[in-house]
Parts: structure tokens; C-alpha cells; sequence
């Protein structure tokens, strides 16, 4: 569990006192020096190399640059939105939870009705040429929901009727992601949920047995798989069966990781990539332009990267002077770690492919800025941890 902020919160320790409320009275310079550093090194390290590979993914003959103008775009976004959620007193955030959820429902409700339909998906709603993914919007919309409803909490959930606030906001935004279809998104709602359950101190039995109840229902949702969502399923348990069809993403995906060797064949050099062998090599695949062109030794580097960067957030969490900030922080770890998670597997096959991109990496505009913004939220908890006045 990571920590218990609400008490910590509430008194100030060694004989001190502790300045708290939704303003912070230090100095620019001074808030500068509590800024987690290595969280926004690896940060930017993700983003440069999502950059590169996606840059490499597209680059044609006929578009020698790709999508690297818009995904210089997309990181400019992104990048005000990290610096813009971390001035932002996070409390002020929280105060307005509702605001922010009812928004992110209403966005997913008018996708179900009017979103523009891709790939088999009904995922984003367009405004000219401009098109937004709400769910990815929804996921963190989801963490500020969840991490306000627990810190009002004086003591953990420990029966299973006090879950009910928890899954009721769990509920809603789940159902209207899995109707688009969008399987994987809607299991990453489920993640947070249990991130921030076990996070507040959630006795083991009861997550286990949420898991247990998950587990045991879901062949009741396998009728409402579209065809190709239960293809890909399918594909996932052997792929041989259809190689040039459902299997095909993942064959190619395999032989990619697998040519790259010990140290790739350098960067723009992947022949499944260049070639277009590789499908969705710059969003659900980007892993995968990784593993060719960067070999074992760039996957693993990669990995670190998420390591540290997660060992970051939770270190915040730890240390953050109240509970809201605290499941913040986690609840952002385990929508970034659930992505990293299933997108790696799935290009490896230990995962069936669902959609989820590699957090910071893959190619898309919404995913990035809203995962920049997650990452400025964790910014605006580590500057404003108390301070000690003797």
C-alpha cells in the first residue's frame, strides 16, 4: 500500500506546523526544487523516442518526413498541457471532480451517438479536421473521480458494500468505452479502479475477490464481441491459424522484435517496418519499430525507462501531503503501467491485441496530451508537499 497521507495530512509533525490549502505562498524558485527531475527526464526521454519511431514508422519515398509535423504538434500540446496541470493547484482540480467527470461521460456518450467510426470503432468525435479520443480523455477524468471519493473517506473500505461509491463511478464510463467497442480502453477503467482501491487500503480478499467476479463474467461478454474483436482473441491463442488475417499482426510483430537482435539494425534501417510489413506500426506496433531498429538492448532500455519512471510517481504518492494527492499519483501509475503492460505483451504475444498504445510513444494526439497532462498532475502533488515551519 502506498502510505496512509490522510493522517499525515491532518497533523504536522515534530512540533511543527504545516501550511496547507488549495494556494502555495513559496516562491517559483523555491517549488522549482521539490519538482521531480528524474520523473520528467525519463518523461521526455519517451516522448524523444516516440518521436523518432513514429518519425521512422512513416517515413515514404512520398513523405519523407511522415507524421513527424503532427506529432510535433501533438508533443507542443502535450507539453502545455503537462506545465499547465502542474502550476494548477491540484485541489482545485479535485474541488471540481464532478465538472470534470460529468464532461468526460458526456463526451463518451456523444461518441456513442455521433462519433466518427474507424478501424471498426466508433472512437472519436471530429470537428473538421481536428479529431479527439474521449475515452483516453475519461481515464484520467476517471482517476480525479475516484481519487477525490476515497480521500473523503475517514477509514479504508473494508466491506464490500463500501465499494459501491467506487464502482458506481467505475460503471458508467466502462460500459459507454465498451460499447464503441473498445475492449482494451475498457479494461484500462478497471485497472485504475483496482490501483486506487488497493492504494486505499482495500483488504486483499475484496480485490481478489473483484477480480474473481470479473473473471467468471466475462464469457458472458463474448457475444457482444464484434467479429473481429473475438478474430483477434482467437488469433491471440494461435496465430498459425489465420496468418494472413487475424494472426497477421502478430506474426509480422514477432519476426520484427525478433530481427532486431541484440542491438537492431538501426534507426530508419527495419526492413518490417520500412517495408510495411509491419501493421499500425506507429500506433498499437510502435514496440515493435523499437525491437528492429534498436535490438534487445533498446526494448530493455525502454523498459527501464517505464520502471523508473513509475518508481517516480509512486515515490511522489508516498509523500504527497493529503490522500487526494496520493491516489492521484497512483491512479496515474496504473493506467500508465495497464498500458505498458498490455501493449508490450501484445506485441510479443504474451497479450491479444486491443488497441492500447505505448503511453509517451505511440502515435495520437489525445492519448499524448492527456498522458502529459497525467504527468503534470503528479508535478503539481510533488511541488506542493508541506512545509515544516518551526
Amino acid at each position: 500500500m502506498v502510505g496512509r497521507p490522510a493522517g499525515r495530512a491532518a497533523a504536522g509533525g515534530m512540533g511543527g506546523s504545516v501550511t496547507y490549502g488549495t494556494g502555495d505562498p513559496r516562491p517559483l524558485r523555491r517549488r522549482l526544487r521539490h519538482v521531480d527531475w528524474v520523473l520528467v527526464g525519463c518523461t521526455l526521454a519517451l516522448v524523444a523516442l516516440g518521436t523518432v519511431a513514429v518519425a521512422s514508422a512513416t517515413t515514404t519515398p512520398d513523405r519523407p518526413l511522415g507524421l513527424l509535423r503532427p506529432r510535433l504538434a501533438h508533443v507542443a500540446l502535450g507539453m502545455l498541457a503537462l506545465v499547465g496541470t502542474s502550476a494548477v493547484p491540484y485541489q482545485t482540480l479535485g474541488q471540481a471532480w464532478k465538472l470534470v467527470y460529468g464532461a468526460a461521460l458526456a463526451l463518451l456518450a456523444l461518441t456513442d451517438l455521433v462519433g466518427r467510426t474507424a478501424l471498426g470503432a466508433q472512437r472519436w468525435l471530429s470537428v473538421g479536421p481536428v479529431s479527439v479520443q474521449p475515452s483516453e480523455v475519461a481515464k484520467l477524468g476517471l482517476v480525479v473521480a475516484l481519487a477525490w471519493s476515497l480521500s473523503r473517506r475517514q477509514t479504508p473500505p473494508q466491506r464490500l458494500l463500501e465499494l459501491a461509491p467506487s464502482l458506481l463511478l467505475t460503471l458508467p464510463p466502462m460500459l459507454l468505452v465498451f460499447l464503441q467497442p473498445d475492449l482494451g480502453s475498457a479494461l484500462v477503467f478497471v485497472a485504475i479502479l483496482l490501483a486506487m482501491l488497493w492504494a486505499a487500503g482495500v483488504p486483499r480478499g475484496h480485490l481478489a475477490g473483484l477480480v474473481t467476479v470479473g473473471v467468471l463474467l466475462a464469457p458472458a461478454a463474448w457475444p457482444l464481441l464484434k467479429p473481429y474483436q473475438r478474430a483477434r482473441i482467437l488469433a491471440f491463442l494461435d496465430p498459425n491459424q489465420d496468418p494472413l488475417g487475424a494472426g497477421y499482426n502478430l506474426i509480422q510483430s514477432k519476426i520484427a522484435i525478433g530481427s532486431g537482435g541484440m542491438w537492431g539494425k538501426g534507426l530508419f534501417a527495419g526492413t518490417q517496418n520500412t517495408l510495411q510489413f509491419l501493421p499500425m506500426q506507429h500506433t498499437d506496433f510502435v514496440f515493435s519499430v523499437v525491437g528492429e531498429e534498436l535490438g534487445f538492448v533498446g526494448t530493455v532500455g525502454v523498459l527501464v525507462l517505464f520502471w523508473v519512471w513509475l518508481l517516480r510517481v509512486l515515490r511522489v504518492a508516498s509523500t504527497a501531503r493529503d490522500a487526494f494527492g496520493s491516489y492521484l499519483c497512483v491512479g496515474v501509475a496504473g493506467m500508465v503501467a495497464f498500458h505498458v503492460l498490455v501493449n508490450v505483451g501484445m506485441t510479443v504475444g504474451l497479450a491479444p491485441p486491443t488497441g492500447i498504445p505505448l503511453p509517451f510513444v505511440s502515435y495520437g494526439g489525445t492519448a499524448l496530451v492527456t498522458q502529459l497532462a497525467a504527468v503534470g498532475l503528479v508535478l503539481s502533488v510533488a511541488v506542493r508537499r508541506p512545509k515544516i515551519l518551526f
